[in-house]
């Protein structure tokens, strides 16, 4: 594949500035179909984005003969069967994390990828992005010396909408369209970079609740975790706190020091060492998604080896329905 003619299913919000004009800077590739359910939605869309053709069926965009490879951007639960359809047509998929909305349908689509041998891609773009490859280097090095613990620590307020009008109610705090409610959309990008850096979980469990009453899905969450290495973890993480307890903080604790990063804030990496306190600040590029869409367009035109694949992002559904108690 010289050129990688994208179309994209879903056209929300994470396509208009993460990941949507990054697929048109990459050399060789560029964007000419979009598909959403909402007819008008997908118009718009392709009018203000210059993209030759749009549709309000995704069998259709499939089928359409100038697309190679599909970008899917919708809610996890129609992440399988949108990729199971595209690859069944032979055209390789890039889709949004996490990859399902379920460890079982995370196998389903697996299972296709080898049985048709089309590559399947899931966007932990985080694994690309400068600040987290500087986290990886100063593991590396051994900076902060052997890691003993890993601590996940997340809070943050509600948001501020009518959870009681269902046209308002984010379809992120709905289980049969998320998986799960802010912890199932959010806590994978924590989990499946620790697994890059320290390897597989091999054993998690956890405790959730709706303590702030506001929708039906879980609200609060505690869990601990196993890497295949032996090293121990655990994680918290609340949704509906005050506005003061807000954190987004991962701590790594070594024998040499402590290294501390967020993952949505970007904020300084702090490096605790016998030298004292040092911060670190990273810049990533303006499109997030930027580093991994190039990955994916290299590979499939065989002159790279991307390695975000379905099956290595299926290890983090299967902690998150661990720890959500769903098997």
């Amino acid at each position: 594949m010289k050129e990688i003619h994208w179309g994209f299913i879903g056209c929300g919000e994470v396509t208009e500035k993460k990941s949507g004009p990054a697929f048109n800077v990459v050399e060789g590739s560029r964007v000419v179909a979009v598909m959403s359910r909402n007819a008008d939605k997908a118009r718009s869309y392709a009018e203000r984005r210059g993209i030759p053709r749009w549709y309000a069926d995704a069998q259709a965009l499939v089928d359409d003969p100038d697309v190679n490879a599909v970008y899917i951007a919708t809610p996890p639960s129609s992440h399988a069967t949108y990729a199971i359809m595209a690859m069944r047509a032979g055209k390789p998929v890039y889709i949004e994390k996490p990859l399902a909305a379920s460890y079982d349908d995370c196998a389903r689509v697996n299972h296709v990828s080898k049985e048709t041998g089309v590559p399947c891609f899931v966007a932990y773009y985080r694994r690309y992005l400068p600040y987290f490859l500087r986290v990886g280097e100063i593991l590396q090095k051994g900076i902060i010396g052997k890691v003993l613990n890993v601590q996940i620590r997340f809070a943050c307020p509600p948001r501020q909408v009518d959870y009681n009008a269902p046209e308002e109610r984010p379809w992120r705090i709905q289980p049969d369209i998320a998986g799960g409610g802010y912890f199932y959309d959010l806590a994978p990008h924590q989990l499946d970079l620790l697994q890059q850096y320290f390897g597989v979980i091999v054993h998690a469990e956890g405790f959730s609740a709706n303590l702030g009453g506001l929708y039906q899905a879980e609200d609060t969450v505690s869990a601990s975790f196993v890497f295949e290495n032996g090293l121990p973890g655990s994680g918290s993480w609340c949704f509906a706190g005050h506005e003061a307890g807000r954190e987004d903080r991962i701590e790594l604790i070594g024998t040499e020091g402590i290294l501390c990063f967020s993952v949505f804030d970007y904020d300084p990496i702090r490096l605790h060492t016998s030298d004292g306190i040092m911060e670190i600040a990273v810049e990533n590029p303006p499109y997030v998604q930027l580093p991994l869409i190039r990955a994916v367009v290299e590979t499939l035109q065989g002159r790279g080896d991307c390695q975000c694949t379905a099956l290595s992002a299926t290890p983090t559904n299967w902690v998150l329905d661990r720890i959500l108690g769903k098997f």
